[in-house]
């Protein structure tokens, strides 16, 4: 099961996420030959209960934290058997950054979320904005801050990256990306 969900969440982020220009900075750890693509890791937690989701948290947290940035840039926690109900993954998200500041870790690690069911609060289930966020299964996205913040001054603008998303998102429209989302995962 590990292989198979790695390789959705590869498909997703060279189609979706890179493909799309979704994150303009994903590129080097995503591609396959790239600079940074050896400092991505993909954990996958099966469990299903709270704690051991709350454990895969803490063990991702404390990996990141304790690696150079040159051994692990990033981290996807990927829940392939829990959380499917996108309520119940958000109470999770909410507890994750709860626990993050607990951990002592604010300022050094920021969470991002992603869900195949992911939507804006305001937008209608259906609008194409929401692909930005919808990935393959439930996941949370580990990232060192002062690595976010160093490509971001790299970048011109990056406040205009959710617009960007945006624009490009609808130019595709809900149905076109519903289509390509079935193709990459019912192969």
């Amino acid at each position: 099961m590990r292989e198979i969900v790695e390789k959705q969440v590869r498909a997703w982020l060279a189609e979706f996420v890179v493909g799309l220009n979704l994150c303009p900075f994903a590129k080097p750890f995503v591609l396959p030959g790239q600079l940074g693509a050896d400092r991505l890791r993909i954990a996958i937690c099966l469990g299903e209960e709270p704690e051991a989701l709350r454990s895969a948290l803490l063990q991702e947290l404390d990996l990141l934290q304790s690696s150079s940035e040159q051994e692990l840039a990033t981290t996807l926690l990927v829940f392939p058997s829990a959380l499917q109900l996108f309520d119940d993954y958000l109470e999770y998200y909410d507890d994750a950054q709860a626990l993050l500041v607990q951990a002592g870790l604010e300022g050094l690690l920021q969470l991002a979320s992603f869900h195949p069911g992911y939507q804006f609060e305001g937008e209608p289930e259906g609008a194409a904005s929401n692909f930005s966020n919808r990935a393959p299964y439930p996941i949370v996205h580990l990232l060192r801050e002062d690595m976010m913040e160093r490509v971001l001054s790299d970048y011109p603008n990056p406040e205009n990256i959710p617009d960007q998303n945006i624009s490009t998102l609808e130019s595709i429209g809900a149905a076109e990306l519903t289509q390509r989302w079935q193709q990459l995962f019912d192969q």
